[in-house]
């Protein structure tokens, strides 16, 4: 599928299929493609070239009400003068369902989600959380096939994210339909997705499942932007390792195992552990973890020359940029 706008391809010739009952997260920086997809599936962008296929039926030419899919949009876009009841049934109000039918229907989906006794409320008198769960009912009420989030979680505090991507979650396992899911954040897509899909400039540079993106990255732009990894150059190509599995030797006291030989430039403070921000005449952007225990013991500071470690089996081939 590629979607042009003008001269710009926003979406460039990319192949995807998302099993039923899957969760997948399309994952990527701004101006990546990943939106421009979700609606396309949704229907609120038509696709330049190539076909959407929702089970057997091809939806690329059907309207959105027609594709069985439903969208929960990053400002929720609620309606401000009606209340959680009538904002959830408010879709089934437009296909001409009965008030007392689309009442009870949209009792039904408060309930599951946890927002029955706020009913009568406004979304002006609901928390951030309560108005996505709201937003969550509205989206579900149609009974879609497939639900569609665009950054669902971005306008939440960080610890109503980690809360709300827990329900979301167990809401998708407990409907069994998939969810396509738009962020830009990494630790949201590793902790929602069965399906992580990273995108970059329209294409996709890896699809998989959580543990083989952030373990095995495919491609130098994965390994950076999932972060956590050193991308190292050598004359066999690039190789990725996590910064959780360098070792540092103060006073650039190296032995057998040494790499290489950096300079700190960094070090900042993270509670459970320090990263350490290195850099050598090759290798420019480097990043050690360093526990807090292990830094105690042999504290490091700004200017130290150290001797980098790391085991092979640690080490991870890339895909060369293209």
């Amino acid at each position: 599928m590629t979607k042009r706008y003008g001269a710009t391809t926003a979406v460039d010739n990319i192949d995807l299929r998302v099993k039923a009952g899957a969760y997948c997260c399309l994952l990527g920086p701004s101006g990546c493609g990943k939106t421009s997809t979700l609606r396309m599936i949704a229907g609120h962008e038509s696709a330049s070239e190539g076909d959407i296929l929702i089970g057997a039926v091809n939806v690329t030419d059907l309207p959105p009400a027609k594709r069985g899919t439903a969208m929960m949009f990053q400002s929720y876009a609620l309606f401000p003068h009606l209340s959680c009841l009538d904002n959830v049934a408010f879709s089934l109000k437009m296909k001409g369902v009965d008030k007392a039918t689309r009442r009870a229907k949209a009792m039904e989906y408060l309930s599951l989600v946890a927002m029955e006794p706020y009913a009568a409320r406004v979304p002006a008198q609901l928390s951030g959380g309560q108005q996505q769960r709201v937003a969550l009912a509205r989206a579900l009420v149609t009974d879609p096939q497939i639900l569609l989030l665009d950054e669902p979680l971005s306008a939440l505090d960080p610890f109503l994210r980690v809360r709300m991507r827990a329900e979301l979650r167990q809401m998708q396992k407990r409907l069994g339909i998939p969810f396509v899911h738009v962020t830009h954040g990494q630790d949201e897509a590793l902790a929602l997705a069965d399906l992580v899909v990273v995108m970059n400039k329209g294409k996709i540079e890896q699809a998989a499942a959580p543990k083989e993106v952030f373990e095995k990255p495919a491609t130098e732009f994965v390994a950076r932007f999932l972060g956590g990894h050193n991308v190292i150059a050598t004359p066999a190509g690039p190789i990725a390792v996590r910064a959780d599995r360098v070792a540092l030797k103060a006073n650039g006291a190296g032995d057998n195992a040494t790499r290489m030989n950096a300079v700190i430039r960094g070090i900042e403070y993270q509670g459970t552990h320090y990263s350490v921000a290195l850099e050598n005449p090759i290798n420019t952007d480097l990043t050690a973890t360093v526990s807090d225990a292990t830094f105690a013991a042999s504290p490091l500071a700004i200017g130290d020359n150290v001797a980098i470690q790391w085991a092979d089996e640690d080490v991870h081939a890339l895909s060369p940029a293209p």
